[in-house]
């Protein structure tokens, strides 16, 4: 027991370190995810309206979980600090966006996508206020592109994976790297269907965004998989018994490998 508290505290202290020295360093405001007053309102308020429901699923999710366990929430903190810490992290992409690691996949398999949709929200109104990354009325479509999709994907992934295979380190490499990518899919979808290209439509709008964020999001999405991994890793060391509470292994289920 003091073991594993002496870890959460040294994972706390790496986390707080790195958050220290996003927010603290020096940058130019520009603008991660999709920046504010970028997408016209129309839109903007539609993304608000498909985010909405899953936020309130996910709240009902998280409060089921604590309320039933209440010693995981280190544990949900620990996934909304890798998420927070991991989006902060940026390159500049296409004109308002940029693309960045998201850190969902971990969180959406410890807890689900609903838990996410909420955490991930968490994440992205604290970066638009304190980092003036993203927005606050573009916070929906943001929402909906890393708190709702991407963990949806990682989930599902996850889950498909280790049936398949039975490796969950390979289950987990694949859950946050293609949900990395398919966030930045769904970005792209967005930013097409708000400003669609005067010659060929969404379609061709859809091809420009994409392709310009494949260049920088490929390797992300693959170092990001390695990443969680390890985290992962970490996890089923010297945080056996919270797994076994989320149902994620087993005392006698042998350590899968990569």
């Amino acid at each position: 027991m003091i073991k594993r508290q002496n870890s959460y505290i040294r994972l706390a202290l790496m986390a707080g370190l790195s958050g220290y020295l996003v927010i603290g360093s020096a940058a130019p405001v520009q603008a991660m995810h999709i920046m504010e007053g970028f997408l016209p309102p129309g839109w903007a308020l539609f993304w608000w309206v498909v985010f909405l429901p899953f936020f309130g699923w996910g709240l009902r999710s998280l409060t089921r979980i604590t309320q039933a366990n209440p010693e995981l929430k280190l544990l949900l903190a620990l996934a909304g600090a890798f998420t927070f810490v991991l989006s902060a992290l940026k390159i500049p992409s296409v004109t308002g966006s940029c693309s960045h690691p998201t850190g969902t996949g971990l969180g959406a398999v410890l807890f689900g996508p609903g838990v996410m949709s909420v955490l991930g929200a968490m994440v992205l109104l604290f970066q638009a206020l304190l980092l003036a990354h993203g927005g606050l009325t573009t916070l929906g479509a943001n929402a909906v592109s890393m708190a709702v999709a991407g963990p949806f994907a990682a989930y599902g992934i996850y889950h498909l994976t280790l049936r398949l295979t039975r490796r969950q380190g390979l289950a987990m490499f694949l859950a946050a790297a293609l949900a990395n990518l398919l966030t930045y899919l769904v970005t792209s979808v967005q930013l097409a269907l708000a400003f669609p290209a005067e010659s060929g439509g969404v379609m061709a709008s859809l091809v420009k965004f994409a392709g310009i964020f494949a260049v920088t999001q490929i390797p992300l999405a693959v170092s990001e998989g390695l990443l969680t991994v390890l985290v992962w890793n970490w996890l089923r060391t010297y945080n056996v018994t919270d797994l076994e509470t989320l149902n994620l292994i087993k005392q006698e289920t042998p350590r899968y490998e990569v």
